[in-house]
């Protein structure tokens, strides 16, 4: 005869499922009772200088998100063809360590789509660290090399597997198979993203079908009846279930219904919302260069349970293919505390005081009724030449990486070339306003006898010799 449990057995028994089951794939925390309390997506940004580079952005609700360290990349690659794209980031069970793997590619320096997918690099690039803050230098893992006629190792993710106590890395990979060149989803493991084991096919699609931009979340059951889901790149969106992860999957379908298939969107980004049961699916849409747009569902058991979502914010930056990591508290704080957000402001006309500086087209003067306002938002940041007290530079807020800089003693907005001549024309020292001491004047690095002044609403470079010099080179930050 069995016995029944206690009552108080019965709840802890209870409390354990949950703890154990409601947790998201590879980003088991150190503790199953610490609660998820914000979101930190890893990203690019695009083809452009710096855009192949890794970005962070952090979110208290998981759909509004402020770019961290002000837009800038956060971590540079300086191996293998110096670009990443298509980050992952992935947590260990116990919580005491975190990846970033990537793919190794810079369309950027003029790589041909074509020599990318053909003769492009069979490595990822894997960051490492202890507490989300701190990491490695970078380094290249050669995933794909034992493939046969390998092309590339393009959108690499990984998922903890808790029957082999390691991970399973999978990623796209273009190669012949019994004659036919396509895109496949190869998989290895690993269990600490310095070596890995031979690579096999994952997910082959039938014909000519390629596929691409495999990412997996696992889920309670009660979520739709599965352990796991996975959504891919295949002509559609395509989204399938399973119990294992390297064990059979179901098709459920894909998004067709929304309007959305291959040809609109790609990348897709899972994420389990921390104060509901609800999951979020986010697409990138590259066909029309919008970036992430959400889908929502409460049930993943049918695709026909997605739907759109209107109410949500990417911040300053263009985000591409990435992932999104839960934080805990603890996690969250360390994050913030390493890249603080810096305000932003507008840069107010001391004699036309309804005027701003913006940027129009990327050149600069000032307006009244800024329509968008963004243009003439700027966040001040430690001078690009010169970082000591008192010299600013000005980071435009809707061109993250992009400066006020002169040349021929005209304003531009111009993207950091990296150039010391570039540092220097885009640093001012910040001083007393000329016509009002609380107001600022702000005079050029390179240039001393020279200030930011505007003349015929037109900014400029230029001595304040003149009667109205003064009040023209005068500005106030505003918030």
């Amino acid at each position: 005869m069995r016995h029944p449990l206690p009552r108080l057995g019965y709840l802890l028994a209870a409390v354990l499922l949950l703890a154990t089951s409601f947790q998201v794939a590879g980003q088991r925390t150190a503790s199953a009772h610490e609660k998820y309390t914000g979101y930190l997506m890893a990203h690019f940004t695009g083809e452009h200088a710096d855009g192949e580079q890794i970005y962070l952005s952090h979110s208290d609700d998981g759909r509004h998100w402020n770019d961290l360290n002000d837009g800038r990349p956060i971590l540079r690659s300086t191996v293998g063809t110096r670009g990443v794209r298509d980050p992952a980031l992935i947590r260990s069970p116990k919580g005491d360590r975190y990846w970033i793997i990537a793919t190794d590619l810079h369309i950027g320096s003029g790589t041909s789509w074509g020599d990318a997918a053909n003769r492009g690099s069979t490595s990822i690039v894997v960051w490492e660290s202890t507490d989300l803050v701190n990491w490695s230098k970078p380094r290249l893992l050669d995933v794909a090399g034992d493939i046969p006629d390998a092309g590339n190792a393009w959108a690499p993710e990984a998922i903890y597997d808790p029957a082999t106590d390691d991970y399973v890395v999978y990623w796209t990979t273009n190669s012949t198979v019994d004659g036919l060149k396509k895109g496949r989803i190869w998989y290895a493991r690993t269990s600490d993203f310095r070596s890995i084991t031979t690579p096999e096919i994952y997910i082959d699609r039938p014909g000519n079908q390629g596929i691409i931009d495999t990412q997996i979340i696992e889920v309670p059951h009660s979520a739709g009846g599965w352990r796991y889901y996975r959504a891919s790149g295949d002509g559609h969106l395509t989204i399938e279930a399973g119990d294992s992860i390297l064990g059979d999957w179901t098709r459920l379908g894909d998004l067709s219904h929304l309007g959305l298939t291959g040809s609109d969107v790609e990348g897709p980004m899972w994420a389990k919302s921390n104060d509901r049961n609800e999951w979020a699916l986010w697409l990138d849409q590259y066909a029309t260069g919008r970036g992430y747009m959400p889908l929502t569902s409460l049930d993943l058991g049918s695709t026909q349970n997605f739907t759109r979502v209107d109410d949500y914010d990417l911040g300053g930056t263009h985000k591409r293919h990435g992932s999104i990591l839960n934080l805990t508290k603890k996690e969250e704080k360390r994050t913030l505390a390493q890249w603080p957000s810096r305000p932003v402001h507008r840069l107010q006309s001391f004699n036309y005081q309804d005027r701003y500086v913006r940027h129009a087209d990327f050149e600069v003067r000032l307006d009244a009724d800024v329509d968008p306002a963004e243009d003439a938002q700027f966040r001040l940041v430690p001078g690009l030449a010169d970082d000591s007290a008192g010299h600013v530079s000005f980071e435009s807020q809707n061109y993250p990486g992009h400066y006020l800089r002169h040349s021929d003693f005209g304003f531009f907005l111009e993207r950091d070339d990296g150039s010391s001549l570039f540092a220097e024309d885009a640093t001012f020292r910040q001083e007393d306003g000329l016509d009002n001491a609380s107001w600022s004047s702000f005079r050029s690095y390179n240039y001393p006898d020279r200030y930011l002044r505007h003349r015929n609403f037109q900014l400029r470079l230029e001595p304040v010799t003149d009667a109205t010099g003064p009040a023209d080179a005068t500005f106030r930050l505003t918030s």
